[in-house]
C-alpha cells in the first residue's frame, strides 16, 4: 500500500462511457479496465480494481473459474445470484445480502442466476439477475481462501449510510462483512428524493450510483451508472433525486507502485 502527496480531485465518469461487454447471456459495464477492455490509464482508484455492473439471463451465468489473492465483494440489486464454490461454500445472495470472497492462495468459484427456482405456485420465473461486483486487493498474499455472507437488509431500512464489507479496525464490531484490507471499506445507503447522506473524509473515495439518481453537492446531477473518483477531498453531501441507491468506497491507501 502506497501513500503520497496527493493533489485534490472530483473525477466524474458518465455511465455511457464504460467499457461494455454484451454476449447472449450477459450484459456487463466495467468502470476500471477488465478482460479484453485493457486502458492503462484506467486501472484503478485507489484499492479498488474492478467495479462491474453485471446482469446475467435466467439459466445461464458464470461457469467455475479460478481467482487468486482478492478481495470479491459482491451486491445485488434485483434478483438472486448462486455461487458456488472449490472449498465448499453455497450460498444465495440476494437484495440486502452481503458476499465477501477471500480467493487467496486460490479458489475456483461459479456464480449462477437463480431465476429457475420454483415459486409458490409451482411455476418457473425468468427474471435477470443484476449485480455489483468490486476487487480490492487484499494486505497480504497467499491467504487461506474464505467465504462470508451477512444479511445487512435491516440497517438500510434505518437510513444513513450503513457500512457493509469492511477490512479496518474502528468498524470492528460493526454489522459489516470483514474484507482482508485494513485500509478499505464499502458503504451503502437508499436515498429517498431529498433524503441525503455525506460521504467520508478519506484519501480516496470511489461512489456509484446503482440505481436512481443524486445530486452530489459542487457537482450535479448523478445518473444511474455514473460514478465520481475522489481524491484527497470528502464531505460532500450526497442527496436523491429519486428512490436511488448509492455504493461508496472509502480507502485510507492506494496501491504501491
Amino acid at each position: 500500500m502506497a501513500s503520497a502527496t496527493l493533489r485534490p480531485q472530483v473525477d466524474i465518469r458518465r455511465a455511457d462511457d464504460r467499457a461494455k461487454t454484451r454476449i447472449a447471456w450477459l450484459d456487463s459495464k466495467h468502470s476500471f479496465s477488465f478482460g479484453q477492455h485493457y486502458d492503462p490509464t484506467n486501472t484503478h482508484h485507489g484499492l479498488l480494481l474492478v467495479s462491474n455492473d453485471d446482469t446475467v439471463r435466467a439459466g445461464t451465468g458464470f461457469e467455475t473459474h479460478p481467482h487468486t489473492d482478492m478481495e470479491i465483494v459482491t451486491w445485488v440489486l434485483q434478483g438472486s445470484l448462486v455461487h458456488q464454490d472449490s472449498t465448499g461454500n453455497k450460498g444465495v445472495i440476494y437484495p440486502g445480502l452481503a458476499q465477501r470472497m477471500s480467493a487467496g492462495r486460490g479458489i475456483l468459484h461459479s456464480e449462477k442466476n437463480d431465476a429457475w427456482r420454483l415459486t409458490s405456485d409451482t411455476e418457473p420465473h425468468d427474471d435477470p439477475v443484476h449485480f455489483i461486483q468490486m476487487w480490492v486487493v487484499p494486505d497480504e498474499r497467499g491467504i487461506d481462501p474464505g467465504y462470508e455472507q451477512l444479511e445487512i437488509d435491516n440497517e438500510l431500512l434505518r437510513g444513513g449510510l450503513v457500512t457493509v464489507a469492511s477490512g479496518m479496525d474502528r468498524h470492528d464490531g460493526a454489522s459489516a462483512i470483514r474484507i482482508k484490507n485494513r485500509y478499505a471499506a464499502l458503504h451503502v445507503a437508499r436515498l429517498a428524493p431529498g433524503q441525503s447522506v455525506e460521504l467520508p473524509d478519506a484519501p480516496y473515495l470511489h461512489l456509484f450510483v446503482a440505481r436512481g439518481e443524486v445530486n452530489l453537492e459542487g457537482a450535479g446531477r448523478l445518473h444511474e451508472g455514473d460514478a465520481v473518483r475522489f481524491t484527497a477531498v470528502g464531505g460532500q453531501q450526497v442527496t436523491g433525486v429519486e428512490p436511488a441507491e448509492v455504493l461508496v468506497w472509502e480507502m485510507h491507501a492506494g496501491l504501491s507502485a
